[in-house]
């Protein structure tokens, strides 16, 4: 199966400033030199996700220079690639509208690459995520757009984008930062929020996107997440049942944090810290790659990726040679 990933980094993160006023937010430092485009592209690589767009807009910079020196050289490899794609704002292109936007002004990437899926993911979360999961989700629902979803308890769900689901994860409606949000079927305390990550067939894609572009919508959340109920085969992935190795007893294996603020950074980077930290930075089973130490090893780093990345079974199953099994029904995988 032939996966190709598109990294939505283009955020100005206005809540985040004044620290956003020289980086984009996905540049922003985390901890231990890590930035925090560095999760998501930690998950991506060792999900074994091979080709990867960045579309970045905003003080873009110390973003292209982090990805240059730690992370380019990891994709540079037979059918694997990292490139960062940003509007030439000097030869007169204008800026990216949006994520939506974002996205449609790059659909030629998706047209050249003709890829089974596409993953369209957020660059500003701090999480660990085998997307090979989500992924086996999506073909044992026969979806066409299938939703990360993480239950968030119902008094905060109102500050993100909920999705309304039927007891088999199908989406019924979305909402963004609804006043009052739907509670999951068989949960009335909490509501599936989505973490702004996304697979899709790509013709469904396109077709969003095309759509969206005539109305003069330019936003995931807001003009093409609405339009998916009743039209196509779509579901929410619970982000809960996602299961990764080396996690600690004393961590919070569902762990996801949307850095959209000050307070938001300071309470993400205090989960990492201590003996016994919410969240381990150091689980050598599922890396997260970026950081200083990484990029000091920049000259082994293809030769790391290989013994910790490409040998993995997540990795094959993502080749395009490989052929999958037909996978337990929706409703199935979904309750297990």
């Amino acid at each position: 199966m032939k996966i190709l990933a598109l990294v939505l980094a283009g955020g100005e993160g206005t809540r985040l400033f004044p620290l956003t006023a020289m980086h984009a937010k996905p540049a922003l430092p985390f901890v231990n030199g890590y930035r925090i485009i560095d999760f998501v592209l930690s998950n991506l690589t060792n999900s074994g996700v091979p080709s990867v767009y960045v579309l970045a807009q905003y003080k873009p910079q110390s973003l292209i220079d982090h990805l240059r020196a730690a992370w380019i050289p990891r994709f540079n490899g037979k059918n694997r690639f990292l490139r960062v794609i940003c509007p030439n704002i000097d030869s007169g292109e204008v800026p990216f509208k949006g994520t939506a936007d974002a996205v449609y002004r790059n659909l030629h990437l998706i047209e050249r690459h003709e890829p089974d899926l596409v993953a369209v993911f957020a660059a500003d979360h701090v999480y660990r995520m085998d997307i090979g999961q989500m992924i086996d989700f999506h073909l044992a629902c026969e979806a066409e757009v299938s939703v990360a979803a993480v239950p968030v308890p119902i008094e905060t769900a109102a500050a993100f984008g909920i999705l309304r689901t039927g007891i088999d994860g199908s989406v019924r409606e979305f909402q963004e930062k609804p006043p009052r949000p739907a509670a999951m079927p068989a949960d009335p305390g909490r509501a599936y929020a989505s973490m702004g990550n996304y697979l899709f067939a790509p013709g469904v894609l396109a077709e969003l996107l095309e759509e969206a572009n005539r109305s003069g919508g330019s936003d995931f959340g807001y003009h093409i997440m609405p339009r998916l109920p009743g039209r196509y085969r779509s579901f929410a992935y619970d982000f809960s049942s996602n299961s990764l190795p080396g996690i600690a007893a004393h961590e919070d294996p569902g762990y996801w944090r949307d850095i959209g603020t000050l307070e938001a950074l300071v309470a993400a980077q205090k989960d990492t810290e201590g003996t016994r930290p919410r969240f381990d930075l150091r689980n050598r089973a599922w890396p997260i790659f970026g950081g200083e130490h990484q990029e000091r090893a920049t000259a082994d780093s293809n030769q790391e990726l290989r013994r910790r990345v490409l040998d993995n079974p997540q990795v094959r199953r993502l080749t395009p040679d490989f052929q999958a099994e037909r996978p337990a029904s929706c409703r199935r995988h979904a309750e297990a």
